[in-house]
């Protein structure tokens, strides 16, 4: 097998396994509880909770600990459209975010009576500042734009987005699921109101997220029934996984630059023999500042979901976007946004590289790739043939 969707998730590394095995056995207490086993497990808590902080530029007491990346996105839209209601209700997202963003956006406009604008993309999938500024008005409170874009791998602007925000007063959070271990990231003095994290995206468990949330600003929770993360989120931690995104998240930024070179050289070579395979491929999002381990590809005349079986079928795993929309294969709502026909955003397929991913393994990946485009073009060629002669 070639696993080449790394965006959908990765592998548990080492890092995060080993710490994570004392607290899967032996230390097994409550952190909420008082005793030594509980108090054994809230240490465990607290120092993965410092060590967060300070790979991410972070005072401990801004980090919220979450079950997942969808959790982390919901808390932040929803919990501060609502906190901060009373000042306005204008709200902006980009028309290429996560769904867990975008249906939390929707869920404000069609259940809440805020109001949201869905902020567009230029055909590289980047959004303009000149327009984002444009539509911000004296009731806007939140803006959310993801940092790297969890199909194209696009880069926004942040920075310069994080100042604009500050100057008009307006919130801004942005999604870093994709982009943590693959960008640099510092919290401090970034202007960011919020910043929503996944473990399992970056060789930590499943079942693990994190909300950053600047000091200061407040969030109404949305689920009930504990004092947990200082009255923000509650339910029991889930002691094991906390510890082991901790120990994952060192492992990723120890050689971050190193690695994310050598990915992209890996991304590269495999463009190069999908191009020389099939001339007529299209690289989506090329040009813009992208994810040194992201390629996404329109087949022209094909499809997504035939192009993935095929290629499932010859050992190579890859997907055609968010692997959240649970056993669907539909056409791209990020390539749709972009501009990209509906044809050729319903023949994309994403290949994502990760830490295990080998020279060996991208070479043969080319040439399996072009053989199953062939083989694909030749049998709806000949279906064609034979349908036009009966």
């Amino acid at each position: 097998m070639i696993y080449l969707d790394y965006n959908a998730t990765t592998p548990l590394g080492a890092a995060a396994r080993e710490a994570m095995e004392p607290f899967l056995a032996r230390h097994y207490g409550n952190p909420s509880s008082v005793h030594g086993a509980g108090r054994e497990a809230r240490a465990a808590v607290d120092d993965a909770r410092d060590r967060l902080a300070d790979l991410l530029g972070a005072k401990p007491h801004e980090l919220i600990f979450t079950s997942s990346g969808t959790e982390s996105n919901n808390l932040a839209v929803l919990g501060l459209a609502r906190a901060q209601a009373e000042r306005g209700r204008h709200l902006i997202c980009a028309s290429t975010e996560h769904h867990a963003v975008l249906n939390a956006f929707e869920h404000l406009a069609e259940r809440e009576g805020f109001d949201v604008t869905f902020l567009g993309v230029d055909e590289m999938g980047r959004i303009d500042l000149d327009e984002l500024a444009g539509v911000i008005r004296a009731d806007t409170t939140l803006v959310s734009i993801m940092t790297a874009n969890n199909e194209t791998g696009v880069l926004q602007p942040m920075t310069e987005l994080a100042r604009l925000c500050d100057e008009r007063g307006v919130l801004l959070h942005t999604d870093m699921v994709q982009s943590f271990g693959k960008v640099e990231i510092d919290l401090a003095g970034s202007n960011l109101a919020a910043a929503s994290f996944a473990a399992h995206k970056f060789y930590g468990p499943k079942g693990a997220g994190l909300l950053y949330l600047r000091a200061g600003i407040p969030i109404e929770p949305i689920q009930f029934g504990g004092a947990h993360e200082n009255q923000r989120r509650p339910g029991t931690e889930n002691v094991p996984a906390i510890v082991g995104m901790a120990g994952a998240a060192e492992f990723v930024l120890r050689d971050r630059a190193e690695e994310q070179g050598r990915q992209a050289i890996l991304r590269d070579t495999l463009w190069e023999k999908i191009i020389a395979a099939c001339p007529d491929a299209i690289q989506n999002g090329d040009g813009a500042p992208r994810l040194a381990n992201t390629l996404n590809v329109s087949f022209p005349a094909l499809s997504s979901e035939t192009l993935l079986m095929a290629l499932d079928l010859e050992g190579i795993c890859a997907s055609s976007g968010s692997a959240c929309m649970v056993g669907s294969v539909v056409a791209s709502h990020v390539l749709l946004a972009m501009g990209l026909a509906a044809e050729l955003a319903g023949a994309a397929v994403r290949f994502s590289l990760g830490r295990e991913t080998t020279d060996d393994e991208i070479d043969r990946a080319g040439e399996i790739i072009g053989r199953v485009i062939h083989r694909v073009r030749s049998a709806g060629t000949e279906s064609r043939v034979a349908y036009a002669a009966v």
